[in-house]
């Protein structure tokens, strides 16, 4: 009962968050310089005063700000994005279209960074000075320090260029029939590279925070208990001691969820994938304004999502967090 109630008042606290959201993008895009109908005239060449004044009556734009935003709200509550002029057509069917991109390309790069900088993390701590630990230092710098995008030409170069071994861009070949095994395979052949691009500098991050964790969690009275009880290495390491040492990366893992779908928009660029980031910069320059809110709300509903479902999860890990909560109510 006492963690359904948690449950809900973290949902609520969300929404709150969604709405502040919802507001702060609408106000920013509607008091910057220009508008949907600059953005057609300009494509078009130019537009006479009674076009452009149809136009802007046509899209709402006539109405005073407090009043569009109050009709974007209701829309919104109903699941309408609103209508992108640029592609002509719904914002939800074109984020429904790109959404999957997007999600293989996050989810991949945060399980595989979760993974390997896990694992790297706890290779580590088993010897902090060994070489791998220092290993795991100089990744963390390099992880660190390099960009994003930086990282992403140097993988280009190095592996579709130099060595040719993935395809430079794009989600799938276009000679490839976009049904069975072998477009499956084609598509995983596409994302390794950008999968990788947007995982290094996770990596970076999870392999650091599981080496800190794991030497903390290592030198605990419980785990000399289990050691004295002569339980092997592995019991210890990955039975007793792992559990408590993931606390930190679980926590972290949903913090910088956002970190990584805004880094997505970068990766995506740079490897011309089809996902909400491409569609993002697409509509940027097109200044679509209803396909920019659109992505902007759908991506802070999917880090609020994320933050939720983290919380969660870590209750589930943890007990005590359990005990303290049940203790306020």
């Amino acid at each position: 009962m006492q963690f359904l109630v948690i449950t809900l008042k973290r949902c609520g606290l969300g929404l709150g968050l969604l709405l502040a959201v919802l507001v702060l993008n609408f106000l920013l895009m509607h008091l910057a310089p220009g508008d949907v109908a600059d953005s057609i005239a300009q494509d078009a060449g130019g537009l006479d005063a009674e076009v452009m004044a149809q136009i802007r009556k046509d899209y709402g734009l006539d109405l005073p700000l407090w009043e569009q935003m109050l009709k974007y709200f209701y829309s919104v509550a109903q699941l309408d994005l609103g209508y992108s002029f640029y592609y002509n057509q719904p914002v939800t069917t074109l984020i429904l279209e790109k959404l999957p991109a997007t999600l293989l390309l996050i989810i991949s790069a945060q399980v595989v960074s979760i993974l390997v900088g896990v694992v790297l993390g706890v290779i580590a701590a088993r010897k902090p000075n060994g070489v791998t630990s220092h290993f795991v230092t100089i990744l963390s710098l390099v992880g660190y320090a390099a960009p994003v995008f930086w990282t992403g030409i140097m993988l280009i170069i190095l592996f579709a260029s130099m060595i040719p071994l993935f395809p430079i861009g794009n989600m799938v070949d276009v000679s490839v029939e976009r049904t069975g095994f072998a477009y499956m395979v084609d598509v995983l052949h596409h994302l390794v590279l950008p999968m990788l691009t947007l995982a290094s500098i996770f990596i970076a991050l999870y392999s650091r925070l599981a080496r800190a964790s794991m030497l903390d969690v290592l030198g605990s009275d419980y785990v000399r208990t289990a050691q004295a009880k002569g339980l092997s290495e592995f019991q210890v390491v990955f039975k007793h001691a792992l559990r408590n040492a993931l606390l930190p990366v679980v926590t972290t893992a949903g913090l910088v969820f956002s970190g990584i779908v805004s880094g997505a928009v970068l990766v995506e660029t740079v490897f011309s994938w089809p996902g909400l980031g491409t569609l993002a910069v697409q509509a940027i320059v097109a200044r679509d304004t209803p396909t920019i809110l659109g992505i902007l709300f759908f991506s802070s509903l999917v880090v609020v999502v994320a933050n939720l479902l983290t919380d969660m999860l870590y209750r589930i890990i943890d007990p005590r967090i359990k005990t303290a909560e049940t203790s306020e109510i």
